[in-house]
């Protein structure tokens, strides 16, 4: 591979299969970094042409589907089945691993864990068929979770939507878990925006020991929880150091109390560049999705009961990084880090 001012370049005579996957990862950060962008900047210059009755179309029909987010989106299999998620599964690549049955008489409430820089591997196994969920698990649908501010962007929101993809409110999730039809699953990043800002390349560091509303509804609605370990997540990008306390990290956790959101400082690599960009690193991912736990519906759960569920997720998750970590490259001596 050529090198040149410090950057390593990428050959000339890549195989069509690899463009194909970088295409597929083009095409995710497009939609999610560049269109929010373009959506909300190209409908002040469609008020001067003569396209300016489409503006007023959209508005209308946002209005209408404002609450699609929170009432379990219009999922589409076609969206889902889409040949170029199947490009960007392969990209890195990333693998789904189950190791048990999730029978659809129940529905579940999914902990994804690590949640990474932008929780890659959480959109391509739960809102794609990209590693082939909806042939491995055909009976279950899938709702993968994000913020509810993802679909204030127009355009974006019905992409969201039609992959299944609803907001992180607890309205919306026990919208879809208290449905009489079961065999639904929601997929929620637990760690969300905290999380993120240890999301460093060899690191195993979790916020979870505090977050227990989403064990407080698995109860109130009888889903069974099922803990969830992507492995490599965090190994895709690089992110600036940012220990507790320094500067760094107080500016991201004041942004992160203004926007919802943690905005980290991170790279990864270009097109045609493996030094620096916005493109992830090419490295496995591993998800493995692990047994679900059996829980009984209680309408008001104590806090005791909560806390004691909560202990045995951590517990279940705990077993489940020591049992699959040495497959998936991680030294025996590397301690899942809960906060």
């Amino acid at each position: 591979m050529p090198h040149l001012l410090g950057v390593e370049w990428a050959p000339l005579n890549i195989p069509l299969a690899r463009r194909l996957q970088t295409l597929g990862a083009l095409h995710f950060f497009f939609i999610t970094l560049f269109t929010p962008v373009l959506v909300l900047t190209v409908p002040f210059y469609m008020l001067y042409t003569v396209l300016w009755p489409l503006i007023f179309l959209y508005g209308l029909w946002m209005i209408y589907d404002w609450n699609s987010p929170k009432k379990g989106a219009y999922m589409s299999n076609w969206f889902q089945r889409q040949r170029i998620h199947s490009w960007y599964a392969n990209y890195f690549p990333v693998k789904l691993h189950t190791t048990s049955d999730m029978p659809e008489e129940h529905n579940y409430l999914i902990g994804y864990h690590p949640h990474g820089i932008i929780s890659m591997a959480a959109f391509i196994n739960f809102a794609t068929n990209g590693t082939g969920i909806l042939d491995t698990l055909p009976r279950i649908r899938f709702h993968l979770c994000t913020l509810v501010g993802q679909f204030w962007t127009p355009w974006r929101r019905e992409w969201g939507l039609l992959h299944g993809m609803i907001d992180c409110s607890r309205e919306s999730i026990k919208h879809v878990l208290e449905h009489e039809k079961k065999g639904k699953a929601v997929v929620l990043v637990v760690g969300g925006a905290e999380e993120a800002l240890d999301a460093h390349p060899g690191c195993h560091i979790l916020t979870l020991k505090k977050r227990k509303g989403f064990v407080k509804i698995a109860l109130q609605t009888g889903a069974q929880l099922v803990p969830c370990y992507s492995f490599g997540e965090n190994d895709i990008f690089n992110q600036a150091e940012n220990p507790k306390g320094s500067t760094i990290r107080q500016f991201q956790t004041i942004m992160k109390r203004v926007l919802g959101f943690s905005p980290p400082a991170f790279y990864g690599r270009g097109v045609f560049n493996y030094t620096f960009g916005l493109l992830p690193f090419r490295k496995p991912i591993n998800t493995v999705l692990g047994a679900p736990i059996s829980v009984t519906k209680t309408v008001n759960p104590t806090q005791e009961q909560i806390d004691t569920l909560h202990q045995t997720y951590m517990d279940r998750l705990h077993e489940l990084f020591e049992e699959h970590k040495t497959k998936y490259d991680v030294s025996p001596t590397t301690q899942l880090v809960i906060n």
